[in-house]
């Protein structure tokens, strides 16, 4: 996976082009007014389902709705004719703070197929395929999504919520290493040792320990990628570096705890459970003004988790980013573009 400034600043994604002979792709050309209630029955269960969360509870509360509008889709303007073209682009689904809602599509008629999928519970994609793109010919997808995003409020009272002692299946994901967040580490687990030797009143205030750790030990410095065991070490780091870090340190606590993808920005949640064993992923911010248990944020969730298996890659990534592939008649650069732009503004 190659890293630009574009990928790194703006809205955290990288594209992915091949020149290879296109995989199997059943056609299919429903209407997308067909997976409308796919989001509406996910709105409510995307948690629980997926991760052990139940529905949205007092225990956290979602607070002053906004509305935005995203188009997300692929142009391709070839110089060249390309055949086989198969592309994915990640959208954004449903989560207890956002619901979703497609107001507009745009499919262009050289689309033989098109289709939508689920990696894990974090990452809904879309599937395209055309047989053939002349040179010269302008073609789109993409898809308008109306977008209410809430701010998280913390919750009022934190002195019960507790590490799972059981965690269920679903959250082994958050456990462990993942791309770039190398929680078996020996600077990781030595840092784990220390923080677990200080006293705290309940594990909520243990959480809130790493948290202080990671914002008082990483300073807040934009680079290349790097894994989290050498932002602490060097104490430099961006959101990125600071967000693996946290999630990191929690794994080796054993708190659950991934990251969240919002265009041109991250940051980390982690997972505690309450006296009745009902569990809650709280937002905190690792980067930037200082907010735990809460989340005063609007943009549009992405993704949520570090660790997907992609059917195009080989080895799991830490983000699942756009790809592209077709065959080629001539060298140039089939120039496929990925857009994901808020138009409402």
């Amino acid at each position: 996976m190659t890293r630009s400034a574009f990928s790194r600043r703006q809205l955290i994604q990288s594209t992915f082009m091949t020149v290879a002979a296109s995989s199997v792709f059943q056609p299919n050309l429903r209407c997308w007014a067909d997976e409308i209630g796919l989001f509406d029955e996910q709105a409510a269960n995307v948690e629980s389902e997926s991760t052990g969360q139940p529905a949205p509870s007092s225990r956290i509360v979602y607070d002053s709705p906004q509305t935005q509008q995203w188009r997300i889709g692929l142009v391709l303007d070839p110089p060249v004719t390309c055949r086989d073209v198969y592309a994915t682009f990640p959208i954004p689904q449903n989560w207890p703070e956002q619901k979703i809602s497609c107001v507009n599509q745009v499919i262009d008629p050289l689309v033989v197929g098109w289709d939508s999928r689920d990696l894990a519970s974090g990452v809904k994609q879309i599937q395209l395929r055309m047989a053939r793109v002349p040179a010269g010919v302008r073609t789109e997808t993409s898809f308008t999504f109306q977008i209410e995003r809430s701010r998280t409020l913390p919750p009022q009272k934190t002195d019960d919520f507790v590490i799972p002692r059981r965690p269920d299946r679903s959250l082994r994901i958050y456990f462990g290493n993942s791309p770039n967040i190398d929680a078996s580490n020996s600077i990781i687990r030595s840092a784990s040792r220390e923080l677990a030797a200080m006293e705290a009143e309940s594990d909520w205030q243990r959480v809130e320990q790493i948290y202080d750790y990671v914002r008082e030990n990483v300073e807040y410095v934009e680079g290349s990628l790097k894994n989290a065991s050498v932002a602490l070490r060097d104490g430099k780091g961006d959101c990125e570096e600071m967000t693996s870090l946290f999630v990191a340190l929690c794994r080796n606590a054993k708190v659950p705890a991934r990251m969240v993808w919002v265009p041109g920005h991250c940051y980390p949640e982690f997972y505690l459970e309450d006296g009745d064993g009902k569990g809650y992923w709280f937002p905190c911010q690792a980067a930037g003004t200082r907010q735990f248990g809460g989340m005063e944020e609007y943009r549009p969730v992405l993704q949520k988790g570090d660790r997907f298996r992609v059917p195009e890659k080989r080895t799991p990534v830490r983000y699942v980013a756009e790809f592209f592939k077709c065959e080629r008649t001539g060298k140039s650069n089939p120039r496929p573009e990925f857009i994901r732009e808020r138009v409402d503004a």
